[in-house]
């Protein structure tokens, strides 16, 4: 399949420069501006550059890409290397002028003046086909909207500036706005949504078009400003009564509105109708025999491209960092399978996994062993090996999204290599020197089955999964009870191979809050180290607990590979209640008077 790269780089009359002042509005390009839309080719061109903010999300360890902290400053994973800046985030020592904290604030701002820019001067083109322009103007509109949700994802309200691009001679009040509150963002977000959807493509219209904003993501995307909108930390969260203009009106209303799961739930439920399974399906594998394989389903969702359960997706993303970071250190092999194994899993995401039976480890039936070694058979593994029990019989996504001691590497294109994460193994940390896992485990999902340096594939953004378990989580929040609940978490399930909840080998939970816990904990499984689950923390209002406090994971000093497998703490986290929202950069504060700092910074 032929991949057009929208997202690229673009000539150096169209590149953005640097930007202290998000509000800033001198386009770039503005002596080029006869230039840039004298033909269909410069406005492919400057589009292209407009699409550039979109996140590569797998560039995370050097943030590169407009990629964020994610995967580390959760709970999910641990970096190796010192100089990851979610490792900043984890131990507290960020604040209002830290490079990152500015940079995301500044470049979803470029991109949606940009986005202004392009939609202000489309209709110029001297040679574009009058419906691309059409097209073209709605994408640019879409993407400003998208840029406004990452920024409120992270900043909560913010400013929304005029549609129409302030020109450079404007006076300070036209250019030192305040922060507008959030119910207004989140209106303003779902109206743009709303009027670009009306021209876009349902679907990608060829092959060269994948990777372009659709009326499917731009719909998927305003669902899920509508779930952010009814989480607990916007919907009447009182921690932020103290946030408020300096006309003292509240920037995050104080009054809980439970209509606000309605609305999403609705928002989702057209998306669905509209889109399923006509459009969009949970993608399903089958092994060499033609039978269902809920491993290879869970594992190849994410390298299969553009399969049909890929609502949008990023093409050519850095995929080769990423894999970096997954192929362990592996000493001796050739260098196709010798990464760094520098991305590490926690121990409290491993004990997330379900075991077979579809339970969880701390269920008395589960059948979970805490202690031991078995002779067990992983899913992608000829033969069976001696394991540690608590990895022994659990669900497959585990396997899929784990590696642990003693297990067989997925590239076998210069032999079996079986990695060994404690501290004299091959992948441990006297091998290794720098580069070795800092939890006894590693990230293995969205890991190709070749060379570590393969790249030059798409990574998904959001997919149908992601999709029906917000569909469930808003449906129970609006509609407890709604058997629709317990239709799509099991559809999520059943790919996954386990039992599904109401069904013979397992109960249904009972109740709202109980059916909450139930799809908060299908959604870290299934959508982790997918940049899910630190938004979901957040929203939630559960990061204090969740993010803060000793981090687990196996000895990885032991000398003795018997205590290589008892549970330690290697770090410390802070995440204290400021934490909710990031600080407004402090360059803004200081030259806007009329922006107000988040609390607690």
């Amino acid at each position: 399949m032929k991949i057009k790269i929208l997202i690229a780089t673009v000539v150096t009359t169209l590149v953005s420069a640097s930007c202290s002042d998000f509000l800033d509005q001198v386009p770039d390009d503005r002596l080029t501006l006869e230039q840039t839309f004298a033909n269909e080719n410069t406005v492919e061109q400057y589009l292209a550059n407009v699409y550039s903010v979109l996140p590569d999300e797998l560039s995370q360890r050097h943030l590169a890409n407009n990629a964020g902290p994610w995967t580390g400053g959760s709970d999910e994973a641990e970096y190796v290397w010192s100089f990851v800046s979610s490792n900043d985030m984890n131990i507290g020592t960020w604040n209002p002028t830290t490079g990152f904290v500015n940079d995301k604030w500044t470049n979803y701002y470029r991109g949606i003046r940009n986005a202004s820019y392009f939609m202000e001067h489309i209709y110029e083109c001297q040679d574009c086909v009058a419906q691309l322009e059409i097209q073209y103007h709605a994408e640019a509109r879409a993407l400003r909207a998208i840029y406004y949700y990452h920024l409120i994802r992270l900043y909560g309200p913010v400013v929304l500036l005029e549609d129409t691009p302030i020109p450079p001679d404007a006076p300070v009040e036209k250019v030192h706005l305040p922060r507008s509150t959030f119910d207004a963002c989140v209106e303003y977000i779902v109206s743009e949504l709303d009027e670009a959807m009306l021209d876009l493509p349902n679907v990608p219209r060829n092959d060269d078009a994948y990777g372009r904003i659709t009326r499917a993501y731009a719909m998927a995307i305003r669902s899920q400003v509508l779930l952010l909108a009814a989480s607990p930390l916007f919907n009447g969260n009182t921690d932020y009564g103290d946030l408020m203009n300096a006309d003292g009106t509240h920037l995050i209303s104080q009054t809980y509105n439970e209509d606000k799961w309605s609305i999403a739930e609705e928002s989702y439920k057209q998306f669905i109708t509209e889109f399923v399974p006509g459009t969009f399906d949970l993608y399903r594998k089958s092994n060499s025999e033609g039978r269902f394989d809920p491993y290879l389903s869970t594992r190849d969702v994410m390298l299969d491209e553009w399969n049909q359960e890929i609502i949008m997706a990023r093409p050519a993303a850095d995929v080769g960092s990423r894999q970096y970071e997954m192929t362990p250190f592996h000493a001796g092999s050739s260098g196709e399978a010798r990464g760094s194994g520098g991305l590490g899993v926690t121990q409290a995401m491993v004990d997330a996994y379900f075991m077979a039976n579809g339970r969880s480890i701390d269920d008395p039936q589960s059948g979970y062993e805490a202690s031991g070694f078995s002779s067990f058979r992983t899913p992608y593994d000829f033969m069976e090996r001696e394991t540690f029990n608590q990895w022994v019989g659990r669900e497959p996504r585990f396997y899929t999204n784990i590696t642990f001691d003693n297990t067989l590497w997925l590239n076998r294109n210069t032999g079996d290599i079986i990695t060994r994460t404690w501290y004299e193994g091959n992948s441990g940390r006297k091998a290794g020197g720098n580069d070795y896992s800092p939890t006894g485990y590693i990230v293995r999902k969205n890991m190709g089955l070749g060379a570590w340096t393969s790249g030059n594939r798409a990574n998904s953004m959001l997919r149908l999964a992601e999709i029906y378990l917000d569909y469930a989580e808003a449906l129970n929040e609006s509609s407890p009870g709604n058997p629709e609940i317990l239709k799509y978490i099991n559809l999520i399930r059943n790919r996954a191979g386990i039992p599904e909840y109401g069904s013979g080998e397992l109960e249904a939970p009972a109740g709202k809050i109980a059916m909450r816990e139930a799809i908060r904990k299908e959604r870290r499984v299934e959508l982790a180290f997918e940049s899910v689950r630190y938004f979901d923390a957040r929203r939630w209002k559960v990061a204090e607990e969740a993010f803060g406090g000793p981090m687990i994971g196996l000895d990885i000093n032991a000398p003795d590979i018997k205590d290589f497998y008892k549970k330690v703490p290697f770090e410390n986290r802070v995440f204290d209640k400021r934490h909710y929202l990031w600080p407004i950069p402090q360059d803004d504060i200081n030259t806007n008077k009329k922006l107000v700092q988040n609390i607690g910074w």
